[in-house]
């Protein structure tokens, strides 16, 4: 059976297999039993960026539990949220799962906390933010394959994690130059399976951080009875448990409900305006999706309100916490503590990174080093960290 015959029922503003714009480093005869977007899912999820995301930080460092999640974890509830999103909008679900898996690939060691130490050492030469490090990794950092560095994906898998997220104005200086070879048009919106995995993205932070953060005992479930939408649900579950007199671990399990129909809540709402939004637009392909002046896959105006009510509830509660305040501060300095010694002694580095570091101008040594350590999980980057400053452990 022909690949194509998988994806007949596509609706016509979906990316089709047929149209696609090809792989830029290196011509590739299609599969017989695999679309481009599904070779370009599998190949993120055998990556090595992609299996180093299971120790590195969500919103809790790696060792300090092993049941919050990590950024795999994320990944792969943002992947199962965004397929039955696209499923439902008649996507292509393998092209907006490719995104969703491989949207978190730059996240450095730390998550946020990371990030921000190696962006602010970078700011001078060239910048650094984890979306444009994640389309860095699959176009050449990955060493997978004989005839071509980094994955080789499709126009349509890079333009989505460069654009998920909606036009890029202000690229990074990396991302400017390798559009300036292979065009992403930048200036527009993205496919309307990558605007999925976005959403995606904000549905599946906040189910979770809501889970960890009340199982960390950071959030208490009263801590959440005035959030917008999440105290209206939680409200809704401790009547129906008042239901239940002997159930065993009913807390957690009022948890558990109360996470379940938020993500339900906010991916029906996206789901709902977004159909109407493509009924206003009536588009007849993705370009005209590309082009409209607002990104067709949005919440409702009530709903974005709620969200935001959600995510600044978490940024004051969880996110800032004193807790995470202290982790936050260590692994800032931690992080910024190895970039500037590997700065300082590029020969530190290990045999891979080493060459290119020495091999060019200032720029592209401050760059080789971010990339060493933005590849870097939670454990390793403390590792690292010790044998470089730890007389007693032998490097």
């Amino acid at each position: 059976m022909p690949v194509q015959a998988a994806h007949m029922d596509l609706a016509p503003y979906a990316v089709q297999p047929a149209e696609g714009r090809g792989r830029r480093l290196y011509p590739e005869d299609e599969s017989l039993t695999r679309s481009p977007w599904q070779r370009d899912r599998d190949r993120v999820v055998h990556s090595s960026g992609f299996r180093r995301l299971q120790y590195k930080t969500q919103v809790f460092i790696n060792h300090e539990g092993d049941f919050f999640r990590t950024r795999l974890t994320h990944s792969l509830e943002v992947a199962q949220v965004a397929r039955s999103m696209a499923r439902f909008l008649r996507l292509d679900e393998d092209l907006t799962e490719a995104v969703a898996l491989a949207h978190d690939l730059g996240h450095t060691p730390f998550g946020h906390a990371g990030e921000e130490a190696v962006a602010a050492l970078m700011q001078p030469w060239g910048g650094f933010d984890h979306n444009t490090q994640a389309l860095r990794q699959v176009a050449a950092l990955e060493r997978r394959y004989l005839a071509f560095d980094g994955l080789n994906l499709t126009w349509e898998t890079l333009e989505g994690l460069a654009k998920h997220n909606g036009p890029v104005k202000k690229p990074a200086t990396w991302l400017r130059d390798f559009d300036a070879q292979w065009p992403l048009d930048l200036l527009s919106y993205a496919s309307t399976e990558a605007q999925v995995a976005a959403l995606a993205d904000d549905i599946a932070y906040h189910g979770h951080d809501l889970d960890d953060g009340v199982k960390s005992g950071l959030l208490s479930l009263d801590d959440l009875n005035d959030v917008p939408l999440v105290g209206e649900i939680l409200a809704q579950v401790r009547t129906l448990a008042a239901g239940y007199t002997d159930i065993p671990q009913k807390a957690q399990r009022i948890r558990h409900e109360m996470v379940r129909r938020v993500i339900h809540a906010l991916a029906t709402d996206v789901l709902v305006t977004t159909r109407q939004n493509l009924q206003d637009l009536a588009p007849k392909t993705v370009e005209e999706v590309r082009g409209a002046s607002a990104p067709v896959v949005a919440f409702s105006p009530a709903m974005a309100e709620a969200n935001k009510g959600i995510r600044k509830f978490l940024f004051a509660k969880l996110y800032r916490h004193w807790r995470v305040n202290r982790m936050t501060y260590k692994a800032k300095r931690v992080t910024a503590e190895l970039f500037t010694i590997l700065v300082e002694s590029p020969k530190l580095l290990p045999d891979r990174w080493r060459a290119p570091a020495l091999a060019g101008d200032e720029t592209a040594m401050r760059r080789t080093v971010a990339d060493y350590v933005a590849s870097m999980t939670d454990r390793f980057a403390i590792e690292e960290h010790r044998r470089l400053t730890d007389l007693s452990i032998a490097g």
